[in-house]
């Protein structure tokens, strides 16, 4: 919400590198209660370009790593993933065939089980984009395409089985962002400081977030994330 209401202010492009804290209810190999999050806003840019950066990113850490961490990599003794050119990208729809297909039931407007992940990311593997979500499964900010709003501008940039990033057109109009607020038994009275930015004027804008640590399980090959992750704060461990 703070990095959307910086596209307010005159700053076109912001980025940040930081802590996040969440009450992760889930216990896996994937998650945890604080993590390091990677994020980016822009104006004036949708979900298809926000992709692009995200997909350029990625292309350029996966070759200067290798290109200056051979040694590293050895020691590891882990091949990194190829990320040559553009990612291939597959609809919320058209993964919901996929994942029924493979004997793994889902209903369209779910979100992916783990089961659904897996058969997804053994159909597609390495790096790909899952577009096209339902709208009511995306946060209130995320914009409703105008033709059809049970669809969403979002996005989610998965390695296999693995979601490493999600991103979207954000919402830009205040009484949009009111409605959707209330659609989803929500106070937008609750969102005083952040809805008054948008009173103003917003520009069209889009962003992402990409787990730090995910990416880092990715590009060691590790299996938990918390071989990545010096000090891990999950549902069993805060200090040290």
């Amino acid at each position: 919400l703070y990095k959307q209401m910086m596209m307010g202010s005159g700053m076109d492009k912001v980025f940040e590198i930081g802590q996040i804290f969440r009450a992760e209810e889930h216990d896996t190999l994937r998650h945890l209660n604080e993590a390091v999050s990677i994020d980016a806003e822009a104006s004036f840019m949708d979900d298809e370009d926000m992709m692009k950066v995200l997909n350029d990113m990625l292309v350029k850490v996966i070759s200067d790593i290798n290109e200056n961490c051979s040694e590293e990599l050895e020691i590891l003794g882990h091949e990194l993933p190829e990320a040559d050119g553009e990612f291939p990208k597959v609809t919320y729809d058209e993964a919901v065939d996929i994942i029924n297909s493979k004997g793994v039931e889902m209903d369209w407007g779910e979100d992916l089980s783990r089961d659904a992940e897996k058969a997804l990311g053994d159909t597609m593997g390495g790096f790909y984009f899952l577009t096209k979500w339902p709208s009511a499964i995306k946060p209130f900010y995320v914009m409703p395409f105008e033709d059809d709003e049970k669809y969403a501008h979002a996005f989610d940039l998965m390695y296999n089985n693995l979601e490493l990033s999600s991103g979207a057109t954000r919402v830009h109009q205040y009484d949009l962002l009111v409605k959707q607020i209330e659609e989803r038994d929500l106070n937008p009275d609750g969102f005083g400081s952040y809805l008054k930015a948008f009173e103003y004027g917003m520009p069209p804008h889009a962003g992402w977030g990409v787990g730090a640590d995910r990416l880092t399980m990715v590009l060691t090959g590790s299996e938990n994330i918390r071989e990545c992750v010096l000090f891990t704060r999950d549902r069993h461990r805060l200090t040290p």
